[in-house]
């Protein structure tokens, strides 16, 4: 029997990343996204697997799942070429809040309906699976390199990366309202708005500071700076969370500020933050891939494919043509692709250990529909998102051929 000894420990952690990494190679080879392998790894990896690795700590896997999306925002904002999208600000904005919550609602009546759940636990399951994952489309939109016009592409970047705070919020007011009865409703739309102004604030504040952090010092170690970027992802959560604001807002707003501006070493500092966006990607969905019991998914393959359904052909698409109904600039083929692109990812699993660490009843089942419904979901929409961005016509315009001179 091998001594458990912290070179054993490294070794096997170091041999599990990189076969995490082979893994969503060979998914993205057969056209899936990289989560999939990242998933089905960890899921091999399990306790139900070969592997047989005990892990049954939520809560762990939730401050894994939270620290590691921190960075694919942070990243995913700093990477976002804001004059090419801002014009998709505010049907993003619209999406990102109003989206959510019609999206949530539509699934929560699917669930009392299809599932036989009170109203809070419709509610809470909608809200869980209500965002899309911003780690799921940076990760298609930029290793497929899908040609989509500006338009589309900066309203998807745009939604995926700002609407995790309000399926935040929603699980939070759901949890609340399960665990302390008699909590009013209405009591609860200033605290969200005071969320969103201060994680608002923060990012922008974080985002300026590492500017002229990184400016003012002209940091002769190169690598220092990227320790100054990292030092930023963290500040604009943790201090958002610490003055009771959004965190996922503040770190996706201090990229995209930090983004905008040009600063020492920038080109250098954007690598490595993409490279620590995949690190997180791949450590997420390894964690969270060893908390499924593959044996446990049978039991709700009918209600996993009913929820997704409804998600992805009612919940999803009615959200998009609602919100998107004012901007004329968007027809029904964007707006169509748009509801195709609504991935879900490692968000919602996340948000699905909440109601398990506090200790709500059936929380362990909605887990595992959520779970169904992201597998789901990667497996179908991912791979076809080229394939109906081709047939809406909502690819780039090519540039318009000459002719030949007589």
């Amino acid at each position: 029997m091998l001594a458990f000894t912290p070179e054993l420990l490294l070794f096997g952690l170091g041999l599990l990343l990189l076969l995490t990494v082979l893994a969503g190679n060979l998914s993205s080879r057969f056209g899936l996204p990289a989560l999939i392998g990242f998933l089905a790894l960890g899921m091999l990896a399990g306790s139900d697997g070969p592997g047989g690795i005990q892990f049954e700590n939520y809560l762990a896997a939730q401050m894994i799942g939270v620290a590691c999306l921190v960075f694919i925002l942070f990243s995913g904002g700093l990477d976002t070429d804001w004059k090419a999208v801002r014009g998709g600000a505010l049907p993003a904005a619209v999406l990102a809040t109003l989206g959510v919550v019609i999206s949530a609602g539509i699934v929560a009546a699917a669930a009392i309906v299809l599932l036989d759940f009170s109203l809070l636990q419709g509610f809470l399951l909608g809200a869980v699976v209500a965002s899309t994952d911003a780690a799921a489309v940076f990760a298609i939109m930029r290793s497929h390199g899908l040609p989509l016009n500006g338009r589309v592409q900066g309203l998807i970047e745009l939604e995926s990366g700002s609407n995790d705070p309000m399926a935040v919020f929603l699980v939070g007011a759901a949890l609340l309202l399960i665990t302390v009865p008699g909590t009013q409703v209405p009591a609860l739309v200033p605290e969200f708005a005071i969320q969103m102004a201060v994680g608002a604030v923060t990012g922008l504040g974080v985002g300026l500071g590492m500017v002229v952090i990184l400016r003012r010092l002209r940091l002769q170690v190169g690598g220092l700076a990227l320790v100054v970027s990292v030092a930023a992802a963290l500040l604009s959560y943790g201090l958002a969370g610490m003055l009771k604001g959004n965190g996922f807002l503040a770190a996706y707003l201090a990229g995209i500020v930090a983004g905008t501006r040009e600063f020492p070493g920038k080109r250098t500092i954007s690598l490595f933050q993409d490279g620590a966006a995949w690190l997180a990607q791949v450590v997420m969905f390894l964690t969270l891939g060893l908390l499924v019991f593959p044996a446990q998914l049978q039991a709700v393959t009918v209600p996993g494919l009913a929820i997704t359904a409804v998600l992805m052909l009612v919940a999803r698409p009615v959200s998009v043509f609602i919100c998107l109904a004012p901007f004329r600039d968007y027809g029904w083929r964007e707006k169509l692709f748009v509801s195709w692109a609504g991935l879900r990812g490692a968000v919602p699993i996340v948000l699905a250990t909440f109601p398990i660490v506090a200790g709500v009843q059936s929380a362990q089942t909605i887990f595992n529909i959520v779970f169904f419904v992201v597998v789901l979901s990667s497996l179908i929409q991912g791979p076809t998102l080229g394939w109906v961005a081709n047939r809406l016509q909502v690819n780039e315009a090519e540039p318009a051929v000459e002719p030949p001179a007589p």
